[in-house]
């Protein structure tokens, strides 16, 4: 999801540095991962609120005829209209090309910029969105939306990885996942219960999403910038006191040292795009391409979005594909909370081949359902 220049392990060489996990850390963190809370609310409010009868009558009129229409028929294909796909869609599109601009931003000034700009970009479409009036406010919302994804998830996850100290630092990452799933879950329990309002349930659920958007952008406000961030532009001596700060102990001299060294090697590199395609470096860029990628190709996203409009294709009524998505949302929070527990004690090998394993048996399984 997001890019740019991770130092995972602080160019350690394994050498243990000194210092622990600071409430400093925690709060930071915390804050940071609204962006994961920002993502995962919009993946699971979209996919209720155009299943809602009162939106889809306001705005894709002759969507809701042709349901109303097939009331006792299977619900397949119903739902395909081109105006709401590209509802749906835009978000995307608009954070594909924000993630590259993103990724220039987080670099040359800092993660709490981006951060604060998607918080930004994320509560004017959340806005919009609640006042819509038309499928074109609908449109530019979801575009502004997208350009918070963008930003957000290009700099949230590298902020969590150089804030988080070497021995925790898979699990901190991991707050951006469950932060992800946590948001999917509450939107999953608000489409439910704004379902049953008698007029602008979907206002209210959309407008939601300006509440994790206002605590991203007071919250950028406050958060410190990293120590690799302050280095790459040349603030050394306040990036050694905020390294101080951020583990809790005056002797961060290792430490300091090798993040310098990475910071320095990086600047180094004349063609890093020439490099990477060294054979070298293919196993690596093969399989940081090929994981996410196919992450993304098992449809989970899909899944996840549609889950309510799923289920009722599957015959559930109104309510009980509402209750089936929040099922599935809880289901969600709990899995990636055992990987926050499993993967500094397993190692990321073993999370990747059960998880392999486990999605390969369940989408057999929804083949044939």
């Amino acid at each position: 999801m997001a890019g740019g220049a991770f130092v995972s392990e602080g160019g350690s060489g394994g050498r243990d540095y000194e210092g622990g996990v600071t409430v400093f850390v925690v709060i930071t963190c915390m804050v940071a991962a609204m962006g994961g809370l920002l993502f995962g609310y919009d993946l699971g409010i979209s996919g209720g609120v155009t299943s809602m009868d009162e939106f889809l009558s306001k705005f894709f009129p002759q969507l809701e005829k042709q349901r109303v229409k097939a009331k006792h028929e299977t619900a397949y294909c119903k739902f395909d209209d081109q105006k709401l796909q590209l509802f749906t869609s835009s978000l995307y599109l608009a954070a594909l090309v924000a993630s590259f601009v993103a990724s220039v931003v987080t670099r040359k000034y800092g993660r709490k910029v981006s951060m604060f700009t998607g918080g930004l970009a994320f509560l004017t479409g959340a806005l919009i969105n609640a006042f819509a009036i038309n499928v074109t406010m609908l449109i530019i919302g979801r575009l502004l939306l997208g350009v918070g994804v963008g930003f957000a998830n290009q700099s949230t996850p590298v902020y969590l990885s150089e804030m988080a100290p070497a021995k925790i630092r898979g699990a901190l990452n991991i707050c951006f996942q469950v932060a992800i799933t946590s948001g999917i879950l509450v939107a999953n329990l608000i489409n439910y219960g704004t379902s049953n309002m008698a007029k602008n349930g979907w206002r209210v659920s959309l407008g939601l999403a300006a509440v994790p958007a206002i605590l991203m952008v007071i919250g950028s406000f406050f958060l410190p910038d990293t120590p690799n961030s302050m280095l790459e532009r040349g603030k050394y001596e306040e990036a050694k006191q905020m390294l101080k700060k951020v583990r809790g102990t005056e002797n961060v001299d290792h430490e300091f040292q090798d993040i310098r060294d990475a910071c320095e090697a990086a600047k180094e590199v004349e063609h890093p795009w020439k490099n990477i395609r060294q054979s070298k470096y293919r196993p690596a860029l093969v399989f940081c391409s090929a994981i996410p990628f196919f992450q993304q190709i098992t449809g989970i996203n899909v899944i996840m979005f549609y889950a309510p409009v799923l289920f009722k294709t599957l015959g559930f009524g109104d309510d009980a594909a509402l209750m089936s998505a929040v099922i599935t949302g809880v289901v969600n929070v709990l899995a990636t909370f055992v990987s926050l527990y499993s993967v500094d004690r397993f190692g990321r090998r073993f999370l990747f081949l059960e998880g392999g394993i486990q999605m390969f048996i369940c989408q057999v399984q929804i083949i044939f359902t």
